[in-house]
């Protein structure tokens, strides 16, 4: 969990930097927060503004590939669009000499959901006294409000999951990770996926690898195989704003429940769970965990398989959760 900077006298005083350099030789103190398959998170600080950034870059192999560039200049310019407060406001997009297309953006403090839920899945005391069922809705309402605002702008996220629900020191929920957003008016980049590489399951919440592996390659689907929707699994049907419906209601089930209502072995039984097995409701399936009433309702009719039967709007989904609380 990563803390706020001390704002100091002697930070907001100084002159402007004289004859400023472009790019990235604009910021100083690069430390690297994460990295994927193919992108770079590191934090730095802004000597102009005097403040503590985040920037993402493309990792030195994919800087000059043209899908990865343009993958990152979608999500930078889809990402600064969406200016509403659970989501993360962009300071600057650029094209630096080495390292390519990057952008700029606040750096939250905080942590994703996942790592939360597996210290309740664990039994840390503290986290659970922290994070009660209660609290953790609330946490997805603040996603799905994200949500609400990204579908009334024409973006379907396309990969909601615990890991990009980034959950701040002070009380903010951040929807994050825009880079696999569709939009609408782009022609639709999904295919069928088929084979698969997820690894048996070994305990509640433990396989990371697994869940978090983001299929987006060439003849890929875009989103994580275990949040997936059926319809982002066939490829043959219109992805729309229920799409996400379908996800925020995997990641409901699996707080409250600690468990992944889809998980096969392989990402194909993966995959064939989420199209035709019905799953038991989250109370049924871990009835030692305090939920509260109602909500296997609303978690059940968000993981309806077509389309037509799930909350047609995210606004309808937060009004039954808020609801509960």
């Amino acid at each position: 969990m990563t803390t706020e900077p001390t704002i100091l006298l002697s930070g907001t005083d100084p002159d402007l930097p004289q004859n400023l350099p472009p790019g990235l030789k604009r910021y100083t103190r690069f430390r690297e927060m994460a990295r994927g398959g193919s992108g770079l998170l590191q934090s730095c600080f802004d000597p102009v503004t005097g403040r503590t950034v985040a920037i993402k870059s493309l990792l030195p192999e994919t800087k000059r590939d043209r899908n990865e560039r343009r993958r990152l200049l979608r999500e930078a310019r889809v990402t600064s669009q969406l200016q509403h407060p659970n989501t993360v406001p962009v300071y600057d997009i650029g094209d630096d000499e080495d390292a390519g297309i990057f952008f700029v953006m606040k750096r939250i403090s905080g942590e994703n959901l996942f790592e939360i839920l597996k210290r309740i899945a664990r039994g840390d005391q503290q986290t659970i006294d922290a994070y009660p069922a209660d609290r953790r809705i609330e946490i997805i309402v603040g996603a799905c409000q994200a949500l609400a605002y990204s579908h009334s702008r024409g973006v379907i996220h396309r990969d909601v999951k615990p890991e990009n629900i980034w959950v701040g020191n002070f009380g903010e929920v951040i929807l994050l990770d825009w880079g696999v957003a569709k939009v609408w008016g782009h022609a639709d980049d999904n295919v069928p996926i088929r084979q698969s590489v997820l690894r048996p399951p070994q305990s509640t919440l433990d396989e990371q690898e697994a869940r978090t592996s983001t299929l987006t390659g060439g003849g890929q689907r875009p989103g994580t195989p275990l949040y997936m929707s059926p319809e982002q699994v066939d490829g043959n049907r219109g992805i729309d704003e229920r799409t996400d419906v379908f996800s925020v209601g995997v990641c409901l089930y699996e707080m409250l429940a600690l468990r992944e209502p889809f998980r096969g072995a392989t990402i194909d039984e993966t995959f064939e769970n989420i199209c035709s097995r019905e799953v038991a409701p989250p109370s049924e399936r871990s009835p030692d965990r305090e939920m509260p009433a109602g909500v296997d309702k609303i978690v059940m009719r968000c993981l309806e398989k077509r389309p037509g039967d799930r909350y047609q709007v995210m606004r309808e989904l937060i009004s039954d959760l808020r609801d509960l609380t």
